[in-house]
């Protein structure tokens, strides 16, 4: 993969000035969101020609955010010629009286020789389904091919989109988005899309629930946090099927099928208050509106998912059908994944899919401490209660990921091409490292002994500022193919704008990352 998200500078607007991307006060949030996405695409012609893209380019607005120093961050994808330009996506970042900057995916120029695909849709459709390696080849299947511009390896290529459906080994449902050459036939890219990854419940204990009455009993709806749903799949396999609201005559919520109910439903509460309280994010996609989520998907289903296609999370309920994947953390990491998902839209392959999965660790980690439940103790541990492995140790560590057996420590040449499970271990050295510092230490009664790759000793500014430079880094510097190198520089600028440049954060920041070797 070629370097991509690099900062340069964009030509003036024509007046010089930024976009206000307040509306009135009065407006509530989701409103205001919404004006916020009309006034932007409005001036996307215009900022098109002020970044001198080509006469075939158009911007699409995805995104708009508003720092708390006044810059306005303004994400777009591009088209050209009509079409789709995957990773072309680039943020736009002005601000009065400073000079406005660009981020971009990549550097290339977009343009392509003829809109004429020499490979027909059907060759693309059998070599993309040629690649599905589930548990199962003939459950897998394709949809029509969309005609595509494909610059996520540094230069413009038509090609044809493909995305093959299936099953993987263990039941988790696949969703890959296969790039192939419009001209040979060649496959470029293979993306998935599927990341893995008063109630009493099975984990959390007895927590209150905000339900909703309705005749004469009560739902899990939560119309405190954007009316979220919380159904029976009643052990479906199907990825997007809703399943059956769960019902209860008395709003005690508890036992049998509702525990994991319980538990998915705190979750997502937990997970909606972190994200508004301490990152002032209205919902995952920032529109106020809740995702929903379903427990007893299949049948000892031993994992958990989010699934953009239904905005949807699901949880199986483990090997041996009682131990519901329905933990804190594995619910925020994976309710994580739709925010990286709406903002930058990390690829999940290569470093960005190592950075993508660093992400869901990171802040689901973020909600278990914001959430002080005295059953699940927060800690630096990711997926502690769920066992996935029978062996009863976490799924992974943050402090030292290579305890895992698997994950790397430190960035190496090799980290491009790990599952993006296992190069996620860098982000997560790296956010541990800043948050506490390294060495041995104990918190909240979980030992903890973090090294550093060339023996130095970083000294941690406390996972509170860890967050807030972590998410202005992901919604505001990063784009869909950022690697460790870029997340480097899209942390220590949003260090500098957090808490003042040279200061003792972004030199922090810069320790934790040359002590997981990411220069």
């Amino acid at each position: 993969m070629v370097v991509a998200g690099v900062e340069g500078f964009a030509s003036a607007s024509p007046d010089d000035t930024p976009r206000d991307a307040s509306p009135a006060p009065s407006a509530s949030p989701a409103r205001q969101r919404v004006m916020e996405l009309k006034a932007a695409q409005s001036e996307a012609g215009a900022e098109a020609k002020g970044l001198g893209l080509g006469a075939k380019e158009k911007l699409i607005v995805r995104d708009v955010v508003k720092a708390a120093d006044g810059t306005v961050h303004t994400r777009y994808e591009r088209s050209y010629g009509g079409l789709p330009v995957l990773g072309g996506d680039l943020v736009v970042h002005e601000k009065k009286g400073a000079e406005r900057g660009v981020t971009k995916a990549t550097e290339a120029r977009i343009s392509v020789a003829s809109l004429d695909a020499a490979e027909p849709a059907s060759g693309a459709r059998k070599q993309a389904l040629a690649t599905f390696n589930g548990e199962d080849g003939s459950r897998a299947s394709a949809e029509s091919p969309r005609k595509v511009i494909w610059a996520g390896d540094g230069k413009s290529v038509l090609a044809w989109e493909t995305v093959v459906t299936g099953t993987r080994k263990d039941g988790t449902p696949s969703a890959v988005h296969v790039i192939t050459d419009a001209a040979t036939g060649k496959q470029l890219a293979a993306n998935e899309t599927i990341q893995t990854g008063t109630g009493t419940g099975d984990y959390n204990g007895k927590v209150e629930l905000d339900t909703s009455k309705s005749g004469g009993s009560y739902t899990l709806t939560d119309s405190a946090h954007g009316g979220h749903k919380t159904n029976d799949a009643k052990n479906s396999e199907s990825e997007t099927a809703p399943g059956e609201l769960f019902t209860d005559p008395d709003d005690t919520w508890g036992g049998g099928r509702q525990s994991a109910a319980v538990d998915a439903a705190y979750g997502h509460a937990k997970t909606w208050d972190f994200y508004k309280n301490t990152l002032k994010r209205n919902g995952i996609k920032n529109d106020g509106k809740a995702a929903f989520s379903r427990v007893h998907v299949g049948n000892n289903y031993d994992n958990a998912y989010w699934n953009d296609k239904c905005f949807c999370m699901s949880y199986g309920d483990g090997k041996d059908g009682k131990s519901p994947l329905t933990s804190l953390d594995v619910a925020a990491h994976e309710l994580s994944h739709g925010v990286t998902s709406a903002t930058a839209g990390l690829e999940y392959r290569g470093e960005s899919g190592g950075l993508n999965e660093a992400t869901s660790d990171i802040f689901g980690t973020a909600v278990e401490f914001s959430a002080k439940n005295s059953k699940d103790r927060a800690d630096y541990l990711i997926g502690e209660l769920v066992d996935i492995r029978g062996d009863g140790k976490p799924l992974r560590y943050m402090d030292q990921p290579s305890k895992d057996g698997r994950s790397q420590d430190y960035w190496d040449q090799q980290t491009d091409g790990l599952d993006p499970h296992l190069s996620s271990g860098v982000g997560n050295h790296f956010f541990y490292l800043l948050s506490e510092g390294s060495g041995a230490k104990t918190i909240n009664g979980v030992k903890y002994n973090s090294p550093t790759k060339d023996g130095s000793k970083v000294t941690g500014i406390g996972r509170d500022k860890a967050v807030q430079i972590w998410y202005k880094a992901l919604t505001e510097q990063f784009t869909s193919t950022t690697t460790y190198a870029e997340a480097r520089k899209g942390t220590v600028k949003a260090a500098g704008e957090l808490y003042g440049a040279g200061g003792t954060e972004v030199k922090a920041v810069e320790a934790a990352w040359t002590a997981v070797d990411v220069k």
